[in-house]
C-alpha cells in the first residue's frame, strides 16, 4: 500500500497490526526471558526483560494512535511460537523484530504522506529501540544484523 494512497482509517487498521504484534512481542519476551537456559543464554535472558517493558511502552504509544484516530485498538496479540530450544526462540524473535522493522519504516512514509508528521516522529523512536532490539537479538545468536533494506546481511564490525 503505498504511502500517498493511504486513508486514516487504513493507516489506523494497520497500526492496529502492529498493536498486535506489540501484543506478541511483550508475551514472548516474557516467555522466553524466563525459560531460556543455559549460561551462554543468562544475559540476552535478562536482556529480553527490558525487551518486554519497552514492547509495552510501544504499545501504549501505538493505542493512542489508534485512538487518535478515532479507532479501538486492538485486543488480540499474533500467535507466539514456543519451543524447547533456545536459539529456536531466539530466531522467531528475530523474525518479528524484523517484521516490525519494515512494517514500522512503511508506517512512516504512510503517517508522513498523511501529513501525520507527530506521530511519524512517535514511530520513529519507536524504530530505534526494535532495531536495538535485532542488534541483541543477531548478536547473541552469533550472526550478522539483518540489512532489511537492501535485503543482505551486513556485518557485525559495520555498525
Amino acid at each position: 500500500m503505498a504511502g500517498q494512497d493511504i486513508t486514516r482509517d487504513q493507516l489506523a487498521e494497520l497500526l492496529n497490526e502492529d498493536l498486535s504484534r506489540e501484543y506478541q512481542a511483550i508475551i514472548s519476551y516474557v516467555v522466553y526471558s524466563q525459560v531460556l537456559k543455559g549460561a551462554e543464554y543468562m544475559s540476552i535472558a535478562a536482556q529480553l526483560e527490558d525487551h518486554a517493558h519497552q514492547e509495552l511502552q510501544h504499545a501504549l504509544i501505538i493505542s493512542r494512535q489508534i485512538d487518535y484516530l478515532g479507532k479501538m485498538p486492538s485486543v488480540t496479540a499474533k500467535p507466539v511460537k514456543t519451543s524447547a530450544k533456545a536459539r529456536d526462540m531466539l530466531h522467531f524473535d528475530l523474525d518479528n523484530e524484523n517484521a516490525t522493522i519494515r512494517n514500522y519504516r512503511e508506517r512512516v512514509r504512510q503517517c508522513e504522506a498523511l501529513g501525520e508528521f507527530a506521530m511519524a516522529e512517535q514511530i520513529r523512536q519507536i524504530l530505534v529501540q526494535e532495531q536495538d532490539h535485532q542488534i541483541d537479538l543477531a548478536t547473541a545468536l552469533g550472526e550478522d544484523v539483518p540489512d532489511l533494506g537492501a535485503g543482505r546481511p551486513r556485518s557485525k564490525k559495520m555498525r
